[in-house]
């Protein structure tokens, strides 16, 4: 099959940006040649191009077919309606019947025909989040200045050009060139394949591949480091927005003055990574490293020291500017900074940080008993938890929200624990963050997410399909991963209840909790846990169901009797029961009397009673001391006596009093069950 090759050639496209562009490339043309039947289709994306290579047919045959129209005896109008639609004239039609019927002819159309045709469209309509004009009075737009279009198919250039009507497209036109390095190796060169295109741009100081690029700048990263007995400090974002950055990936190593090493090591990392795009490192004891890792678009003639020169000298004006910020911040105590949230709008109408921060004070001092938290610390730490929203340093870099609250906790002789849950209280922020693990930093963490999904809640800020701007999934998220991991006994509902009675917000407990355990089912899905059980118990829960420990602990129970035989034949037994009680309760229904002793007359009929009997009560009371395992086998226990119901007993038999009763027996065998789950909603 003929080999496609289309590279758009512009000014440097914003690295976040360049993934997503290839995709849609790969998309929008693969939509519009799906008659030439694209495959192996690969795309490439750095920062002045995009491009993609396709092997595709040759061209489209013509085809021949026919498409029935109106009926003869329709309106004119009808029959126009139908003629405009196909560009078609009446001459075309011939009749069949009672209706008009139009013979289509297709005409074929070879591969760079189609190619011409389709291209022009697609680059007028792509989908760069941001667009811009530039130059002449073209209304074409592209995410920086398009500057070339190379378009080949086997070898030879696909012609077109980018006019439309009156508009010259910046007398853009296809060929088949392109560029290579723009300090190493500018000048235009012919290719003539994909092959050709990837070989002679890296003689000219481009690699297309932007996973190879990676890949060099994470082997040099390491490389480099490891002669120095460092390791780099992990940071995957980081790594791809540098491989964006660069054609010719060199990767080099800075000094840092020693002055500055006596900042905080988040403040220099985040500093070298937001404003400089440079990697931090750390030493054997993985402390901070007097060392800075950067990726250059050269390689320069000097080894690049001259380049290592002039990036030292900028990050030391860096750090210059977060040495300010780190000395004049601590010279408020945090404490004197909480009055000045009552100034910075959380939501408006939810009120000020400063009314957030009393909110958590109380929920804090809530919460803090039931995770073994001491009270008072967990308050303290929550009046100080925003503190660092105000200051120099956090204003600057917003991702240390809560790092530079516990270096200034500890700076102003707070409690260690107080310390810790001002930093923690926002994790986890992602599944790979870890959970806080001092009690007074869940409870405060705990806090921060509860006041946030009841304040949203209460004022119908909900997450839709379509988003979620407060994070409000993260945040229960959130919840849920510091229950489970730290196996907390936590009254969600009741929290919540009592947070919205405190701060006279419609009352929403029920929607928070059912939202916290939506997610929680999504959870165990992506798990691959039985998330079907967890529904099945969710129905019977009642009191428990917003204790997501013990409805874990319930959950996985019933799990495990499902993984038995005995337990698999139950479910069996309980589905038999339950659909013969849906069809007859259809007919006669309900049979959810009492068992009538005076009508049991089959042995496996008394049999299944009396252990009806002594499972009931049992499981009830094995529920209620919470010892889950032994409820699920003492209603394994029922097994056998199920099975051999259904073995020698009819149920509908003709006595109607027999067979009432029987029903009520299976109607018992249903409730019993029930006590501990909705079986009715278990697959299988």
């Amino acid at each position: 099959m003929p080999e496609l090759l289309l590279e758009l050639f512009s000014e440097e496209i914003p690295a976040r940006m360049q993934a997503r562009a290839a995709d849609d490339l790969v998309r929008l043309v693969g939509e519009a040649l799906a008659p030439l039947s694209p495959s192996d289709v690969r795309s490439f994306f750095g920062p002045r191009r995009i491009a993609l290579v396709a092997s595709v047919a040759a061209g489209v045959a013509a085809t021949r077919g026919s498409e029935r129209g109106p009926r003869r005896t329709a309106p004119e109008q009808a029959l126009a309606g139908f003629l405009r639609k196909h560009g078609a004239s009446q001459a075309d039609l011939r009749e069949e019947g009672d209706f008009w019927v139009l013979e289509k002819v297709s005409p074929g159309i070879d591969a760079a025909a189609l190619i011409a045709r389709e291209l022009p469209g697609i680059l007028r309509r792509f989908p760069w989040p941001k667009s811009m004009r530039w130059g002449g009075t073209s209304a074409f737009t592209w995410v920086r200045p398009l500057r070339r279009i190379l378009c080949i198919l086997d070898g030879a250039t696909v012609p077109f050009d980018l006019r439309d009507g009156a508009d010259d497209g910046h007398g853009l036109a296809s060929s088949n060139i392109t560029e290579g390095h723009r300090f190493l190796a500018p000048e235009p060169f012919a290719v003539g394949s994909a092959a050709e295109w990837q070989v002679g741009l890296r003689e000219r100081r481009v690699i297309a591949d932007a996973g190879e690029r990676r890949a060099i700048i994470d082997a040099g990263l390491r490389d480099l480091a490891g002669r120095h007995a460092l390791t780099v400090v992990e940071d995957a974002g980081l790594l791809d927005e540098v491989a964006g950055l660069v054609e010719w990936p060199v990767v080099l190593l800075g000094r840092i003055d020693v002055a500055y090493m006596d900042l905080p090591a988040e403040v220099m990392q985040v500093s070298m990574r937001v404003n400089q795009r440079y990697f931090a490192l750390r030493d054997a004891a993985g402390n901070a490293a007097p060392y800075f890792a950067f990726v250059a678009n050269i390689a320069a003639i000097d080894a690049g020291k001259a380049i290592v020169a002039g990036n030292e000298r900028v990050l030391r004006a860096r750090f210059a500017d977060a040495r300010h910020f780190w000395d004049l911040d601590r010279k408020q105590t945090l404490d004197s900074r909480v009055p000045a949230l009552d100034k910075v709008i959380f939501h408006a109408k939810l009120g000020s940080q400063g009314d957030r921060v009393r909110r958590l004070e109380r929920l804090a001092g809530v919460i803090a008993p039931m995770v073994g938290a001491d009270p008072a610390v967990a308050q303290r730490a929550a009046w100080l938890a925003k503190a660092d929203l105000v200051t120099g340093m956090v204003g600057e870099f917003p991702e240390l929200q809560g790092v530079m609250g516990r270096y200034y906790a500890l700076h102003d002789g707070e409690d260690a624990g107080v310390a810790d849950a001002i930093r923690d209280h926002y994790a986890p922020k992602g599944p790979a963050d870890e959970v806080p693990t001092a009690p007074v930093s869940v409870a405060v963490a705990l806090a921060d997410k509860i006041d946030l999904l009841s304040g949203f809640f209460a004022i119908d800020e909900k997450p839709t399909g379509s988003g979620d701007p407060f994070a409000l999934r993260r945040a229960a998220l959130g919840i849920i991963r510091i229950v489970r991991e730290r196996r907390l006994r936590l009254k969600l509902a009741k929290v919540v209840a009592d947070h919205q009675f405190r701060s006279g917000w419609r009352e929403v407990e029920e929607e928070v909790g059912d939202f916290v355990l939506a997610r929680l089912e999504v959870q165990l899905r992506s798990e691959g846990a039985r998330h079907d059980v967890l529904a099945a118990v969710l129905r019977f829960a009642d009191g428990e169901r917003y204790d997501i420990t013990l409805l874990l602990a319930r959950t996985d129970a019933v799990a495990d009797l499902l993984g038995t035989e005995d337990g698999k034949n139950l479910l069996a037994a309980y589905k038999r029961a339950a659909n013969i009680l849906r069809i007859e309760e259809k007919k006669d229904g309900p049979h959810d009397g009492a068992v009538n002793p005076a009508f049991l007359n089959a042995p496996a009929e008394i049999t299944l009673t009396e252990a009806l009997d002594s499972v009931e009560a049992n499981v009830a009371r094995l529920l209620a001391d919470e010892d889950f395992t032994a409820a699920m086998e003492t209603l394994a226990s029922l097994r056998p006596k199920l099975d051999a119901f259904f073995e020698h007993v009819t149920v509908n038999d003709p006595r109607p009093d027999i067979r009432r009763n029987r029903l009520r027996l299976l109607s018992r065998v249903r409730d019993a069950m029930h006590l501990a789950a909705d079986f009715s909603k278990i697959e299988g």
